[in-house]
């Protein structure tokens, strides 16, 4: 059995996580822990409010609950650190954990580069200030990010989304020259429809529950080939970044 623990920012789309544990198989378990971020995580100046500190405080229910590896699910509270930044938030859990820690932001460079792919379109439900925060975290790791297109959604807004709105923002921020679409906000929900998002754009798409397991799936050195879970979960093997 393997555990993996992750700290979730609110309740927007945290019901995305059992469903992808049933997706996973019946040896991988998924521990949910809630932070409080007490206000809008979709406005630039209400990011940071959970200090790694913070963090490291809330992630001890997760060592207890014998996770293998914790991950912080939330994308923008981690590239608005800045890449060194983000570094230092995830060595402050892995020292509070005693396990390896990472985060969203992280995955999806991480899972960029497992894709085996360069040039990536970014779809946010954030502002755009947000948005290109996001391009410029990616770019550090050498990302080529052709497109960005912030929508300048609400989380409360984000997590009401439905397919038929995901596949509106999927076509609206995709772009020709990319190989990849990323579409990094936790509060969507995407785990039903990650398939019919890589259909309706013809290429791998990258949402940020999707690649927040696989991220701690890759620190818990574990394999598990889910189709239904996108392009991401049929590449063999895992790349240890």
């Amino acid at each position: 059995m393997t555990a993996l623990g992750f700290l979730y920012p609110g309740h927007s789309a945290d019901d995305d996580y059992p469903r992808i544990e049933q997706l996973l198989g019946s040896d991988i378990r998924v521990e949910l822990v809630h932070t409080d971020l007490g206000e809008e995580t979709h406005r630039l100046d209400a990011q940071g409010a959970d200090s790694a500190a913070r963090l490291a405080a809330e992630v001890q229910e997760l060592r207890h609950a014998g996770a293998d590896a914790v991950v912080w699910a939330s994308t923008s509270g981690g590239f608005v650190q800045g890449w060194d930044g983000a570094q230092d938030q995830v060595r402050t859990l892995a020292q509070a954990a005693g396990l390896p820690a990472s985060s969203t932001s992280f995955g999806f460079a991480h899972a960029v580069r497992e894709l085996g792919v360069r040039r990536v379109a970014i779809g946010a439900a954030y502002p755009e200030d947000l948005a290109q925060l996001f391009a410029q975290f990616l770019r550090s790791d050498g990302v080529d990010v052709v497109s960005v297109h912030g929508s300048g959604g609400t989380a409360a807004a984000g997590a009401g989304w439905g397919e038929a709105e995901l596949l509106a923002l999927a076509r609206d921020c995709d772009h020709p020259e990319a190989e990849a679409l990323l579409l990094p906000g936790t509060d969507l929900h995407t785990a039903a429809h990650i398939p019919a998002l890589e259909k309706e754009v013809g290429k791998p798409v990258l949402t940020a529950n999707q690649v927040t397991v696989w991220e701690a799936l890759r620190l818990a050195d574990r394999r598990v080939n889910a189709p239904e879970l996108g392009a991401l979960f049929t590449r063999e093997p895992i790349v240890q970044a």
